[in-house]
């Protein structure tokens, strides 16, 4: 008791209001969630050490070594060549960058991350756009949504399965294995929808065409000797989160490996104050308000574990599933879609993933419970397109585009990401119920 109050009123008091603050947007989201992690431990709910112990650090790991690699990589300018030559492959035909765009931007989200990619991407669609003298609007939603969709297909695509895949101990194989055959159909229909409402119209005159196909795609490589250095350290960094999975090594550590291995090829050679200069600046393209926010959202959502709440929560959904598996998935498919579509995806999944560990024993234990920890990653990830604010990379984009004088109304869009998450999700849940239901 707290005050006379239970532990468990006060954590879930706590944590309604850091969310209810947090989705407000009225303070940075990182100050919210460490704000909230230090009531619990002040108030008694959590002990330092306790809070500690919650945070996922093999989750904190691999977002630094990620971001670290992703930042220098960006440094060569290699995925402004990859768009600029995306589109001079299809002769600068509107139609056909809108596709290839599309794809691009769904394999960059799945191999590096959705957010990094469209802060990429997207200033170098508008630049073509606008030489093609075409209206940017339905490339920045083909982004939007395939940036989301090729996310799913991987570990360390989506925020939403970093933090499922290092909470179960899935790896990077496990997501592509069994995710990617769903995000390939999903996708395709993505760009076949987009060709038939948006493509079709898209009309560039033989001088604009001209422009862009005079542009030099090599041009954008900035340093060829740091694009060699970073897409081997990149390739090596994939093929050792597969091999860490037979050697059981933590993801996390494979990431800070290869980041550090790449900042000693990037720095090999240079005098001592520049050699720190550029470690330095290569620590600064970390996001550490993305960093804190995870750390202090683990924290909180631990402290409403520790209180018993989700115990208490997980026994009602088991009541409301009856017991069934097949009842849990589609569940917590369809839930997380709608939830993750008008809040933020990743406190919804950390809240969401001690839930259903607590769920687990009762229906069969972790291998049973295998098609509703899918169904989670799946749902809270297509439901990333089902608003403007569901996810970040949404965000990032709307912000891009209104920079540069293309606002995206949040009710405008609310006309093609609700239509495109539906069907996204009754894909989903044909999917997983001919892999685990036929």
């Amino acid at each position: 008791m707290i005050f006379g109050v239970s532990k468990a009123i006060v954590a879930s008091v706590i944590l309604v209001l850091s969310y209810g603050v947090l989705f407000s947007e009225k303070l940075n989201r990182a100050v919210v969630v460490m704000l909230g992690a230090a009531a619990m431990i002040l108030l008694g709910v959590l002990s330092f050490d306790k809070a500690i112990a919650g945070v996922d650090f093999n989750t904190i790991a691999l977002l630094i070594g990620m971001m670290i690699m992703v930042g220098v990589m960006e440094k060569s300018g290699a995925f402004q060549f990859a768009a600029v030559f995306s589109a001079q492959v299809v002769k600068a035909s509107p139609r056909g960058i809108l596709a290839v765009l599309g794809v691009v931007t769904a394999v960059l989200s799945a191999f590096l991350d959705n957010v990094t990619t469209v802060l990429l991407i997207v200033p170098v669609t508008i630049e073509i756009t606008r030489k093609l003298k075409i209206n940017s609007y339905p490339f920045l939603l083909m982004e939007i949504f395939a940036s989301n969709i090729g996310g799913t297909a991987t570990l360390i695509g989506d925020p939403p399965n970093i933090i499922i895949g290092g909470a179960i101990g899935l790896g990077f194989s496990d997501f592509l294995l069994k995710l990617s055959p769903l995000v390939l159909l999903v996708l395709g229909l993505l760009v076949l929808g987009f060709d038939f409402f948006f493509g079709r119209k898209l009309k560039a005159s033989g001088e604009a065409k001209k422009e862009v196909m005079r542009i030099n795609a090599l041009d954008c490589i900035t340093d060829f000797s740091l694009l060699k250095k970073s897409l081997g350290v990149l390739i090596l960094t994939i093929l050792g989160f597969i091999a860490g999975e037979r050697f059981h090594i933590e993801n996390g550590t494979i990431a800070l490996f290869f980041a550090a291995f790449l900042l000693m090829l990037y720095t090999a050679g240079l005098a001592h104050n520049e050699r720190d200069a550029k470690v330095e600046e290569a620590f600064s393209l970390v996001d550490w308000t993305t960093i804190f926010f995870f750390t202090g959202l683990f924290a909180l959502v631990y402290g409403l574990e520790s209180a018993g709440v989700l115990e208490v929560l997980g026994n009602k959904a088991l009541d409301l599933v009856d017991g069934s598996v097949k009842k849990a998935t589609f569940l917590i498919l369809w839930s997380s879609a709608i939830l993750s579509a008008a809040i933020d995806n990743i406190p919804f999944v950390a809240t969401m993933i001690p839930l259903l560990k607590t769920m687990e024993p009762s229906l069969g234990g972790r291998e049973a419970m295998m098609p509703v920890w899918w169904a989670l990653s799946v749902g809270s990830c297509f439901g990333g397109n089902g608003s403007l604010i569901a996810a970040s990379a949404n965000v990032i984009v709307a912000g891009i585009a209104a920079r540069e004088g293309r606002a995206i109304n949040f009710l405008e869009f609310l006309i093609w990401s609700v239509p495109v998450m539906l069907i996204s999700i009754v894909i989903a849940s044909a999917y997983l119920y001919v892999i685990y239901f036929m």
